[in-house]
């Protein structure tokens, strides 16, 4: 049975080198079972990218693992991520995950001791490789702030570059005001076209003009037509000895 469950993955796309393993591009939805068998649960490191992972859970026999890379896959959300007191590093990036908020919380809870952590690619990170046009510095600034502020503070290197002690007390301060909301999809602008114009309208009054809505005729007036009694010479007026007009 144990030689069976040995054969439920690719084995020559396995390595294994001083207690560090890679299994990448296998297009894997699951951790396969047999590979805690011939990897050993003495693993440190493991490099699971360019698969189609969508759970992580049997990642729990790995007891002594330190750094894990998930890069490349399809992971919806960390719900199956198990408690790891020993990992220090893990990467994430290229994923599906919408809820942020909730992978950070995930992480803080199974990953006590975690130093580097990225998030980057996934559609809920604010980051504008992956999002260019949706987000800016600013947003990811904010994340960063909530993410350090959540993450637990033994972390030392987030994303791309390492948490300065500036951040860190920034985080303190401000950090859990800096969560980043996102519409549910169902509440997407795109399902609302109008939405957000009348949202504007009613909160920000952006289309206000001094205008009159309604158009009216151009008989309706109260404007009244005659001659005036007096003259006006423009004599004391300094710009007017430039003009020759003669009724001025």
């Amino acid at each position: 049975m144990a030689e069976r469950s040995q054969q439920d993955f690719n084995r020559s796309a396995l390595t294994v080198r001083r207690g560090r393993a890679w299994y990448t591009g296998q297009r894997a939805e699951k951790i396969p079972g047999g590979l805690v068998g011939v990897v050993g649960n003495d693993c440190t490191s493991l490099d699971l990218s360019y698969n189609e992972l969508t759970s992580i859970s049997s990642v729990k026999h790995f007891c002594r693992l330190q750094e894990l890379i998930l890069d490349n896959n399809k992971l919806r959300d960390l719900k199956t991520l198990p408690c790891i007191p020993s990992l220090t590093t893990l990467s994430i990036n290229n994923n599906k995950i919408t809820d942020i908020d909730h992978a950070l919380r995930r992480i803080q809870e199974c990953c006590p001791n975690v130093v580097y952590v990225s998030l980057l690619g996934n559609p809920g990170c604010p980051d504008q490789l992956t999002n260019p046009t949706s987000t800016d510095d600013e947003d990811y600034n904010r994340y960063r702030l909530y993410a350090i502020y959540v993450l637990p503070s033994t972390l030392r290197f987030l994303d791309s570059r390492p948490v300065t002690r500036h951040e860190r007390n920034d985080a303190e301060r401000r950090g859990k005001f800096s969560r980043t909301v996102k519409l549910a999809p169902e509440l997407s602008p795109k399902f609302f076209p109008n939405a957000m114009e009348e949202l504007d309208d009613i909160f920000f009054n952006v289309h206000y003009t001094p205008l009159p809505r309604s158009i009216r005729d151009p008989l309706d007036h109260k404007g009244a037509f005659g001659k005036c009694k007096y003259r006006y010479s423009g004599k004391n007026s300094e710009g007017n000895r430039f003009i020759s007009n003669n009724d001025l």
